[in-house]
C-alpha cells in the first residue's frame, strides 16, 4: 500500500471524528445533545446545492465546499463564539487543511484545500452559496430546537437570518420561518 493511500485512509478515519463532535454553541441554548458537526455539514451541503441551483451556480461545487467547510474541527474542536472570545483568534481552517492533507495524492490534497480555501475566502458564487447554506442550516436547526422547547434557540435564528446574503438563500430562510416543521409531511400526504 502506498504512503498516499495510507494517508487518505487516515484522513477518512479522522473525518469520522466529526460524527461524534457536537456543535457546542447549542449547549448555550440548553440543548443537551446537539447535532454533530457531520450532521450539520451534511444538511449544509444539501442546502448549498439547492441555493446554488437557484442562483445559477454549480450545485456540486457548492456542496463540496460545504462538506469540507468544518472539517478542521477534528483538530480544533467546535469553538463557539463565546469560546473564541477567550482564545483571541479562531484557528485558520486553511492551515489545518494543509496539515490534514500533507502526504496525500496531489489531486486529493488540492481538492480538499481548494474547497476549504474557497469557503474561507468567499471568492466565488459557489462559496457564497455554501456560506449562506451554513447560516441557513443554523437557522433551520434553531427552528427545530425551538419547536422542541428550547426557547433560547431563537437567538441563533435571529443571528443567522441577517447573515444570509443571496437572494435565494434569503427566500428560503423566509419560507422556513413561515412553515411548521411538519408542513412537508402534510404536503406529502395530500
Amino acid at each position: 500500500m502506498s504512503d498516499e493511500t495510507t494517508r487518505a485512509a487516515h484522513l477518512l478515519h479522522e473525518m469520522g471524528v466529526l460524527k461524534a463532535q457536537r456543535r457546542t454553541g447549542w449547549w448555550m441554548a440548553g440543548v443537551r445533545d446537539p447535532e454533530s458537526v457531520a450532521e450539520h455539514a451534511w444538511r449544509t451541503a444539501l442546502i448549498a446545492s439547492v441555493i446554488a441551483a437557484m442562483e445559477g451556480a454549480d450545485p456540486a461545487r457548492a456542496a463540496l465546499i460545504s462538506v469540507w467547510h468544518d472539517t478542521g474541527e477534528t483538530r480544533s474542536g467546535d469553538i463557539n463564539h463565546l469560546g473564541q472570545k477567550y482564545i483571541g483568534t479562531k484557528p485558520d481552517a486553511r492551515d489545518i487543511a494543509a496539515d490534514q492533507t500533507s502526504g496525500l495524492a496531489a489531486e486529493v490534497g488540492e481538492m480538499v484545500r481548494s474547497a476549504v480555501a474557497a469557503y474561507e475566502e468567499q471568492d466565488s458564487l459557489e462559496a457564497r452559496c455554501a456560506k449562506d447554506a451554513d447560516k441557513l442550516e443554523c437557522l433551520l436547526q434553531g427552528v427545530e430546537y425551538r419547536a422542541q422547547g428550547y426557547s433560547a434557540a431563537q437567538r441563533w435564528i435571529d443571528n443567522s437570518l441577517p447573515r444570509i446574503k443571496t437572494t435565494s438563500g434569503r427566500a428560503l430562510a423566509e419560507a422556513v420561518l413561515e412553515q411548521g416543521g411538519l408542513d412537508w409531511l402534510y404536503a406529502a400526504m395530500e
